[in-house]
């Protein structure tokens, strides 16, 4: 399957997913339930975004664009990189909230199901999207393609957080601190993550910057 199309179909993914999510942490007074939704639908917005680089970086030279577009697809992941980092942070801050001002209780069941499914989704996305060599012999593209997969990654753990955290407040019926805790362990680990990426992703940048007719001109020797 190429690269693109192995996008769509995590798009398609994410995006199946997301109603049932927001809904299901809606009734749940789930804050993880809900975080995975919003999560799930910038991942789609980024994904869209990511398809529609590697379509630029395929076109052809113009006149406007003699060097085509070599920086589209790492810029996708920047932006990628970013949604996930904002995400994150948005996470943290509602998650310390309901810490500090005492947590609603929290419907378990629903929260274990919904989740569960999520994470065996989004273990499925991984497997769609990793291990295809093509993606080695284009960087920009292959940090692309990492941008996406780590989102993937961090969807199926935070599911499964989340999971489990629905499983124990189901056996117990109480522990709701659990709900938000592990929502806010998550961001910070997933923020933590995209930071890293962005740092790659800007070293990426750097090392495909064009040349410009005036810096070709200096460097050519005198003679």
């Amino acid at each position: 399957m190429t690269r693109a199309g192995r996008l769509r179909v995590v798009l398609a993914l994410n995006l199946l997913l997301v109603g049932g999510l927001v809904a299901i942490g809606l009734s749940a007074h789930s804050l993880g339930v809900l975080a995975e939704g919003v999560d799930y639908l910038a991942d789609a917005a980024a994904i869209a975004v990511s398809l529609l680089a590697i379509r630029l970086s395929n076109r052809s030279p113009t006149a406007k664009q003699p060097h085509g577009y070599p920086k589209a697809t790492a810029l996708a992941a920047a932006l990628n990189a970013g949604w996930l980092l904002v995400l994150s942070l948005l996470v943290v801050v509602g998650a310390a909230d309901r810490l500090r001002s005492g947590t609603h209780p929290v419907h378990g069941l629903p929260v274990l199901i919904i989740s569960g499914i999520a994470a065996a989704v989004m273990v499925g996305g991984v497997l769609i999207l990793g291990g295809d060599p093509d993606d080695l012999d284009d960087p920009g593209g292959n940090l692309n393609m990492r941008a996406v997969l780590l989102d993937s990654a961090a969807d199926a753990a935070a599911a499964a957080g989340v999971a489990a955290a629905g499983g124990v407040i189901l056996a117990t019926g109480r522990l709701f601190w659990l709900d938000p805790a592990v929502a806010l362990v998550i961001a910070l680990v997933v923020g933590y993550h995209a930071v890293r990426l962005l740092g790659h992703i800007t070293t990426a940048l750097r090392a495909h910057r064009v040349p410009t007719p005036g810096s070709l001109g200096a460097s050519r020797p005198r003679p």
